[in-house]
């Protein structure tokens, strides 16, 4: 059987997540801040009306901010609760893999990633990450103090 991902880049690391989870794709959105938020939680967008909170995956995953260069795009995925908007680098292609392709993610990985993926699929030129969307999106509450901030 096969799964169709939809692939994107956050720094160094590919991910695929199921494209049945993407709502849509956007560029890069006008964002209102959140005062006192998660630093993971970059700001606010409206999508046609609706309010969804923009996560900043680069944060998440403990790497530095982008390059000035690099707009991030918009992957607005479906939870339970609603919807959200993940921040990623770079958009990249639908996937149709084989479910046999699939592993555990190897111990190697860095702490920070291994705690939002459910695993990873070997493809013929590289290692694709499959993001877990729950663990991705679980926002720690603490505030950090101005000191520890951006």
């Amino acid at each position: 059987m096969n799964r169709q991902l939809c692939t994107f880049n956050v720094g160094d690391h590919q991910f695929g997540v199921d494209v049945l989870s993407v709502q849509e794709i956007l560029g890069e959105q006008q964002m209102t801040p959140v005062p006192r938020a998660p630093e993971v939680v970059r700001g606010l967008i409206n999508l046609r009306g609706q309010i969804l909170t923009a996560l900043d995956l680069r944060r998440r995953l403990s790497l530095p901010p982008a390059p000035a260069t690099i707009s991030p795009m918009n992957i607005i995925v479906e939870l339970p609760d609603g919807s959200v908007s993940l921040l990623v680098d770079q958009v990249g292609d639908v996937l149709d893999v084989r479910d046999e392709l699939f592993e555990t993610a190897p111990a190697t990985l860095d702490a920070s990633v291994q705690e939002v993926i459910s695993g990873v699929c070997k493809l013929p030129d590289r290692l694709l990450l499959i993001l877990n969307i729950e663990a991705a999106t679980e926002v720690s509450h603490r505030t950090p103090p101005p000191s520890e901030r951006n």
